[in-house]
C-alpha cells in the first residue's frame, strides 16, 4: 500500500535530485542495448559478478552494497529490465530517490535507459509502475501512453492504461482500453468492475454471425474439389 506523505516527500526528494547530475549513457564493451541479441553478448560476465539472483531479490549483494551492484549492471545496460526494477525496489525499500551504492538517482537510471533505447516498451513500464508507487501519476501516463504507442497490441499496457484513466474519471477513454485488453485475452477482471461500478462499462459486440457464415462457405470451396465444366452437346 503506497503512504501518501511517503510518496510525496520521495517525489519531491526526485524533483530536487533532478537537477543533480545525470549524464547520458555511453556505450562501452561489455554493454549496450538489453534488448539487443548482439550487445547481450557481454552480459553474462557482468551479471555473473554484479546482478545474481541475490542481488535481484534485494537479499545480498556480491561485491559490496546492493545499489552499488545493481548500479554497475545499469552502467554496463541502462535499460536492463531486471536491474531497473530491481533498483525501483530497493528505492522504494530504503524510502529515497538515491539508494546508498548507486551512483545516480532511481529516476536517472530510467531516464538514461529511455534515452538510450527510446523504443524499449518494457524500460517504460517499469518506470511507469515507479512513478505510480511515488505518486507521480501524470509522469506514470505520460510513459504507459508512449508504452502503448510503441506497442498498441500488448495487453497488459491497455490495461493499465484503463486502469490509470479509471482513476482519472475519464471513462470514455478508459472503456476503450478496456475493450482493447480484454479483446486481446487479459484475464483480469479489475478494470471491467470499476467501470461497471461508475456504470460505464459496456459490453462488447457479438462476433457478426455473417462472417462465421462466410467462413465456413470458404472453407468448404477449398476443399471440394475442382470440376471441370461441362459442355452443352452440339446436337450433331
Amino acid at each position: 500500500m503506497k503512504h501518501p506523505l511517503f510518496a510525496c516527500a520521495l517525489a519531491a526528494c526526485c524533483a530536487s535530485a533532478g537537477a543533480a547530475e545525470c549524464p547520458p549513457y555511453v556505450k562501452h564493451t561489455p554493454g549496450g542495448d538489453y534488448t539487443s541479441a548482439e550487445d547481450r553478448s557481454g552480459l553474462s560476465v557482468v551479471e555473473k559478478f554484479h546482478f545474481s539472483r541475490a542481488v535481484e531479490t534485494l537479499t545480498q549483494g556480491m561485491t559490496g552494497s546492493l545499489g552499488g551492484d545493481i548500479s554497475y549492471t545499469l552502467e554496463h545496460f541502462p535499460n536492463h529490465h531486471r536491474a531497473l526494477a530491481s533498483m525501483a525496489k530497493l528505492g522504494l525499500r530504503l524510502k529515497g530517490a538515491q539508494p546508498a551504492g548507486a551512483r545516480y538517482t532511481v529516476s536517472c537510471y530510467f531516464e538514461r535507459a529511455i534515452a538510450f533505447a527510446p523504443h524499449d516498451v518494457t524500460a517504460r513500464m517499469v518506470y511507469g509502475n515507479y512513478l505510480l508507487a511515488t505518486g507521480q501519476d501524470a509522469m506514470a501516463l505520460e510513459q504507459l501512453d508512449a508504452a502503448g504507442r510503441l506497442a498498441p497490441d500488448q495487453a497488459t499496457i491497455q490495461y493499465n492504461l484503463g486502469l490509470m484513466y479509471a482513476k482519472k474519471k475519464e471513462y470514455e477513454k478508459a472503456s476503450a482500453h478496456a475493450q482493447k485488453a480484454y479483446a486481446l485475452g487479459f484475464p483480469l477482471p479489475g478494470l471491467k468492475n470499476k467501470l461497471k461500478a461508475a456504470g460505464k462499462w459496456r459490453e462488447p459486440p457479438p462476433a457478426p454471425v455473417a462472417d462465421a457464415v462466410t467462413v465456413e462457405a470458404a472453407a468448404a470451396t477449398a476443399e471440394a474439389p475442382a470440376v471441370p465444366p461441362v459442355e452443352k452437346p452440339s446436337g450433331e
